[in-house]
């Protein structure tokens, strides 16, 4: 029966190869056990299967069943007792790999949902581990470039990684999709088509951002122009927020991509549950209101439009996570500074179904030494977890973090060991809060044949085995803990059962204590625009 499912599972998904492969090292090396408890004898010759995990496929290796005087009872009772040890580690790894299927299967046509604090799937806990890939509409625009997007798609549900967050904008300029107010590339509108489709054949959710804090893709800027073009009296950048004529095309905007039919699939944007949720905009700042009453405002007005049209996904504000003025003693969380908004207030609106904070310390405080820059890390991460469990009563999600390659010093093992600190305190948190911080998104994956896209935080899962490794182990963390989670009811937070994940926690290599966030000098996103105060 324990072959049985685990060929089951083998052919089930690609994701959990590594997974499967020690498996079934275990459970071979545990068929003598089999052989002689049911056959009742020492087989006269047994031979290890484990060689042919080798694709070199070496000869098989005899097993000496006698060694010094195996039928003695002494003996005997010992062979039986590391057999059966083994036996229950296979049983946990298929736990986990059930667990991990559970999570990554493709084609769900059920929608990710909010009950309290918590993400649900199908009535379930639903945990995560996560990426960004900003430029797949971009390049799936090109027919020709499309096979990027797949085998980006591709390689991250193969790690795991099941919520992938990425640009529904672009705004004026060369490849835009949106040319002009109401003006649209069908070319582009078809790139994301398959981005949705394709997303969907791998398992992979999606977050689509609708616009951009930036100028990099148009963003609040290219609003403004086009309303200055038309004649409307405005001034500068922060008018997106407040003039009713960028509103308007704002409004049209989200209009037109929520109510999009899918030429590849033929379902409307809203009515997909591939798309796990909504956001409003990318990193909104305003810098002629610090209080954060003016984005505050904006939020409502645009998040309740965007409900009117679609009920079904969740919506999220795009937030960094910078606190504003309706909690005074929150602000000592804030890197010395206030951006224009205000994350308790805009997180407390009752059609935002969460909260995001984005984790970039070096950037916000380059001037200060390591041991303080890891110090707020740690601070920043636990202050919007207590806040989201206490006062929002709202999942978090931590939807940007990353490691530029230009930092002086870079090295990958220091990648690594940065995703892995940032990882394991999502994990702890989570496990803390009942899911409440629900996953991570790492800042960025692509593929091969990329060069004209790196930012520095470029992240080929093919080319770099020890970063995937870490983003797999994640994977696998998240998915055992989401179900060692009791089920919510009537919307209260669902905790892990303590004994359970304490046992697979060894498994997935993830410890309760919070570890120190290892972070050096991170650069502006250049594809993304610059998160510089």
């Amino acid at each position: 029966m324990l072959y049985f499912y685990f060929f089951f599972l083998c052919s089930s998904s690609s994701a959990s190869s590594v997974l499967f492969s020690k498996t079934y090292a275990i459970m071979v090396d545990c068929a003598p056990l089999y052989y002689l408890d049911h056959r009742k004898k020492t087989p006269s010759s047994l031979h290890s299967l484990a060689a042919l995990q080798d694709e070199r496929a070496p000869s098989l290796h005899p097993i000496n069943t006698n060694p010094g005087g195996l039928h003695s009872a002494h003996t005997k009772q010992q062979f039986f007792h590391n057999k059966m040890a083994k036996l229950c580690a296979v049983l946990c790894l298929l736990l986990g790999a059930l667990a991990f299927l559970a999570i990554a299967a493709p084609g769900s046509s059920s929608f990710v949902e909010r009950q309290g604090t918590q993400f649900v799937l199908d009535g379930s806990p639903y945990l995560f581990n996560g990426f960004n890939s900003y430029w797949m509409m971009t390049v799936a625009s090109q027919p020709a470039e499309r096979a990027k997007v797949s085998q980006v798609l591709g390689e991250a549900a193969a790690a795991g990684l099941t919520v992938c967050r990425t640009w529904a904008f672009s705004d004026g300029g060369d490849g835009a999709l949106q040319i002009s107010p109401g003006v649209y590339d069908e070319r582009v509108f078809q790139g994301l088509d398959f981005v949705i489709s394709e997303a969907q054949s791998h398992g992979v959710r999606l977050i689509l951002s609708l616009v951009n804090n930036y100028k990099d893709f148009g963003g609040r800027a290219q609003y403004v122009q086009w309303a200055s073009n038309a004649g409307a009296a405005v001034g500068g950048e922060d008018d997106f927020y407040t003039n009713p004529v960028v509103k308007g095309y704002y409004k049209n905007h989200v209009q037109r991509v929520l109510t999009r039919i899918n030429t590849i699939t033929n379902v409307a944007y809203k009515d997909d549950p591939t798309i796990m949720a909504w956001e409003l905009i990318n990193e909104p700042r305003c810098q002629a209101d610090y209080s954060g009453k003016t984005v505050n405002a904006w939020v409502q007005e645009m998040a309740s439009y965007t409900k009117s049209l679609d009920s079904k996904h969740m919506l999220e504000i795009g937030m960094e996570g910078f606190y504003g003025d309706s909690m005074p003693e929150k602000k000592q969380y804030n890197p010395g500074y206030q951006v224009g908004t205000d994350f308790i207030t805009s997180n407390l609106i009752d059609e935002i179904d969460f909260a995001t904070i984005h984790a970039y310390p070096d950037v916000w405080l380059a001037a200060q030494d390591d041991a303080s820059q890891t110090a707020f890390a740690q601070r920043w991460m636990w202050s919007h977890w207590d806040d989201a469990t206490k006062i929002l009563k709202k999942p978090l999600v931590l939807t940007e973090f990353g490691l530029s390659k230009k930092d002086p010093g870079y090295t990958e093992n220091l990648r690594d060991v940065y995703i892995n600190a940032i990882c394991t305190d999502i994990y702890n948190l989570a496990r803390s809060g009942g899911g409440s911080l629900s996953g991570g998104l790492v800042w960025q994956v692509m593929a091969d044949g990329m060069e004209s896209y790196y930012d520095g935080y470029e992240i080929l899962l093919s080319q770099d085995p020890s970063t995937d490794a870490v983003l797999m182990r994640q994977s696998r963390a998240m998915s055992v803990l989401a179900h060692t989670m009791s089920k919510p009811a009537g919307g209260q937070v669902g905790h892990a059962d303590e004994a359970v994940a304490g046992e697979q926690e060894d498994g997935v290599a993830h410890g309760t204590r919070l570890h120190g966030l290892h972070v050096r000098h991170v650069h502006a996103r250049d594809g993304k625009g610059s998160s510089h105060p």
